[in-house]
């Protein structure tokens, strides 16, 4: 199975994949490519570290989003690479109905918290400010609705009385370490 990694920051979960894909734990797949809205982002520099070729792609025009020319641009370069699966690991644009319909039932998204709960941004900023006892990552096909596609596997983490945001956002990096590497195992020996 064919991967493409997309993202938008330090990229610990594309980390945590790469990790997985060293060690022989990712099943029959293979990251054939990292790619980035950010041209400074560390996402790049893992990929590189790895052996896996990575590049910034202009996103232009939009900031928040991928449409016009950007979505074109992605969806040419992508398809380039024949991904039979999608990974958006901490990409933070919107993609919008053109880009899902080029590549059907193979994109999947990392949310951290436990969907239908927070979606949108800060998921675990909202799952914080809310007081909530249990929380989470979300892994979910993504569709054109934010955060609402069908979910494919969740994990939780309490928030214990002792933690603060810093150990809770810790807890919930650790669990998404965890499950996305072994998701994408499974996707592959589907």
């Amino acid at each position: 199975m064919r991967v493409v990694i997309l993202g938008s920051g330090r990229g610990s979960n594309a980390g945590a994949i790469l990790a997985a894909q060293a060690a022989g734990e990712l099943g029959r797949a293979v990251v054939v490519a990292v790619f980035s809205d950010q041209p400074d982002a560390g996402i790049l520099a893992l990929g590189q570290e790895h052996g896996v070729p990575a590049r910034y792609l202009d996103p232009a025009p939009y900031r928040t989003k991928l449409d016009g020319a950007g979505e074109e641009r992605y969806i040419d370069t992508i398809a380039a690479v024949q991904p039979d699966l999608i990974v958006l690991a901490g990409f933070m644009r919107v993609v919008k109905p053109r880009f899902i319909a080029a590549f059907p039932g193979r994109i999947i998204n990392l949310h951290p918290s436990l969907l239908p709960s927070f979606p949108g941004l800060d998921g675990i900023g909202q799952a914080w400010r809310h007081g909530v006892k249990i929380a989470g990552c979300t892994i979910h096909y993504v569709t054109a609705d934010v955060d609402a596609g069908p979910i494919i596997a969740q994990a939780a983490v309490s928030i214990d009385p002792e933690d603060t945001l810093e150990s809770f956002t810790a807890k919930m990096h650790a669990a998404e370490h965890r499950l996305l590497p072994a998701v994408i195992a499974r996707l592959s020996e589907a």
